[in-house]
């Protein structure tokens, strides 16, 4: 209830506060009562660490209650017999709305030195104290359709503290009490939240410095504590940690996590596990779970994922700005020299727009980063040292955003052994925010070395079948020389195979020198078709397929034939310098198409 002049008053409320002979607990009760409340001054009268016992630090709190006006009764029972707590409340005003557990010894030692004595008085006192008041409380305020019940946490519960084993153990245990109780209290108007308070009392002088401790004055936290117990507030389950004059909402959060499996058919393995590691732990995709309903329905979702209809998928994120978009340009050639590529490299131009290749990474990524290809092979694992990138196809199915997050699923779709290694093809879709779909990619990977399982050597349909190049001159060709810096440049995109930088990786994958990206020759290819028949307009991009079958070194001489077939482009990508074709039956589809004449 609120006053006329919007003063959150607790007339006829009853509050049993424990631990209130001094500190925060004191503060607590004081407020209450001005404000209107009964209360209920608990407290065993103990020291710190929780020997002794004495009347004295209750009665002095009732005494300046009652001396204000306020009415009061002192309680002087250990809160392990809650029951007796609460039953002092009865006898003296007929109910209880609200409880603060509020109690709490300390008994600091490093692990190796706490007894079972400094263990069991800790967690007596804090977690079964608080236990055994809210159970004595709960039917209580079931009956009349209200309660409203605070656990007190701690930094150390929630963080972990130097010395304080038991206590920090303790003050977690508090945080999944509160939570249990806000569940089970929710549909009876029982209201339960915890205070992470930092606050200056017997408990921790000496522990605080100085300059700290004086400004962690009890009174600073009280009106948060007394704000969660009115009736107006419906904050429930909710931790909030408050100190010298400053509250803030603290709750835990869940990564995205990663499969660990390719299927419901598969086991997992800590070679798997080393694989995705760094998606299990990355937390740049964190959320707050609410509830245990929302815990387990990300984990129902795999499984279901990777039953029948979605075996082995796999999903990943790939979130990209405008400037992802103008580095990828840069890494596949496109340069101011050429007015027609400021389109591509500034995010203010009128017809800025995304290389539609670059929505080739995130299924590359996807398929490079997870362990799909190497568990989809019956021997021979595959790692970065032994893979090479032989076919690939890009559609894209929608408009193109310049900004936002994307969502891949990926799948082996074929498996083939071609003896001197094995081909595994994947299938990968990327979708925006909203589902739209936006891309699919079809990477054909093989892996040396990992041939001669016995399996089939031809593609099943639905492998994109490479172009047929026609018999003629070519209708035009365009030439680029690719930078020394090409590779290192062109891997800021996301690709960071190190084969494409490390001169030692090289060598041991067989290399004399660090190689081009096949990915980065694609690139400049869609750049040759762009500009000769679709006047750099992305949009009248519709799909590409190609094969790789030799490197390019950085700096070298890249040649780009390209025959016209109505929309269909067909292209060959060569090295000036050795005549090596490095491309082949690839083709570009168009829209439509504006060719230069």
């Amino acid at each position: 209830m609120s006053s006329p002049n919007g003063e959150l008053r607790f007339d006829g409320r009853v509050a049993v506060v424990t631990g209130a002979g001094a500190g925060l607990g004191r503060e607590y009760a004081l407020l209450l009562a001005a404000r209107g409340a009964k209360v209920v001054v608990n407290d065993l009268g103990g020291t710190h660490v929780g020997e002794g016992a004495s009347q004295r630090a209750a009665d002095i709190v009732v005494d300046e209650i009652r001396k204000n006006g306020g009415e009061a009764v002192a309680d002087y029972n250990s809160v392990i017999d809650g029951a007796k707590v609460i039953d002092s409340a009865i006898k003296a005003f007929g109910r209880v709305d609200i409880l603060i557990n509020n109690a709490g010894i300390l008994r600091d030692r490093s692990i190796v030195k706490t007894t079972d004595q400094d263990w069991d008085l800790v967690h007596d006192v804090h977690l079964k104290g608080s236990f055994k008041c809210t159970q004595a409380a709960f039917p209580h305020m079931k009956a009349q359709n209200f309660g409203r019940i605070i656990m007190t946490s701690s930094n150390s519960g929630v963080y972990g503290n130097f010395g304080q084993a038991n206590y920090s153990a303790a003050k977690l245990g508090l945080i999944g009490l509160a939570n249990t109780v806000a569940i089970e209290g929710r549909k009876n108007n029982i209201f339960c939240n915890a205070i992470i308070p930092t606050a200056a009392s017997r408990m921790t002088e000496g522990i605080l410095p100085d300059i700290l401790f004086n400004e962690l004055k009890p009174k600073l936290i009280a009106p948060v504590v007394v704000y969660l117990c009115h009736e107006s507030c419906e904050d429930n389950g909710n931790y909030i940690e408050s100190a010298a004059g400053w509250a803030t909402k603290v709750h835990t959060v869940r990564g995205k996590g990663s499969v660990l499996r390719a299927s419901l058919d598969e086991t997992v393995t800590p070679e798997f596990v080393k694989n995705v590691w760094s998606k299990v732990t990355d937390m740049s995709q964190a959320k707050h779970v609410d509830n245990m309903a929302q815990a387990t329905g990300a984990l129902l979702e795999v499984l279901e994922n990777l039953k029948s209809g979605e075996k082995d998928v796999i999903e990943d994120t790939f979130a990209f700005t405008n400037k992802d978009l103008i580095l990828y340009a840069l890494g596949i050639g496109a340069s101011v020299k050429n007015s027609n590529d400021l389109r591509f490299l500034y995010e203010n131009d009128s017809d800025f727009s995304a290389i539609p290749s670059f929505f080739v990474l995130p299924g590359l990524l996807l398929t490079m980063s997870s362990p799909l290809v190497g568990n989809a092979l019956p021997q021979s694992g595959a790692d970065l040292s032994n893979i090479l990138h032989g076919e690939q196809y890009l559609e894209i199915c929608d408009d193109l955003p310049l900004d936002g997050q994307l969502v891949t699923k990926g799948k082996v779709f074929d498996v083939m052994d071609k003896g001197s290694g094995a081909v595994v093809v994947t299938n990968c879709e990327t979708f925006d925010e909203n589902g739209r779909l936006l891309a699919k990619n079809q990477s054909s990977i093989f892996v040396v070395g990992a041939g001669k399982f016995g399996g089939k050597k031809e593609p099943i349909t639905g492998v994109v079948p490479l172009g047929v190049t026609p018999k003629r001159s070519p209708d035009s060709s365009i030439q680029y020389t690719t930078s020394l810096d090409q590779a290192a440049l062109y891997r800021l995109s996301g690709d960071l195979n190190p084969l494409h930088i490390d001169p030692n990786f090289a060598r041991v994958a067989g290399f004399k020198t660090p190689i081009l990206h096949g990915l980065c020759s694609l690139g400049f290819s869609v750049r040759a078709v762009l500009a000769k028949y679709a006047d750099n307009n992305s949009s009248l991009f519709k799909a590409i397929k190609v094969r790789f079958v030799a490197p390019v070194i950085p700096g070298q001489t890249l040649k780009v034939d390209m025959w016209k077939e109505n929309t269909r482009i067909h292209f060959r990508t060569s090295i000036v310098e050795t005549g090596k074709d490095v491309i082949t039956g690839a083709y570009v589809d168009l829209k439509s198409s504006k060719a230069k004449l």
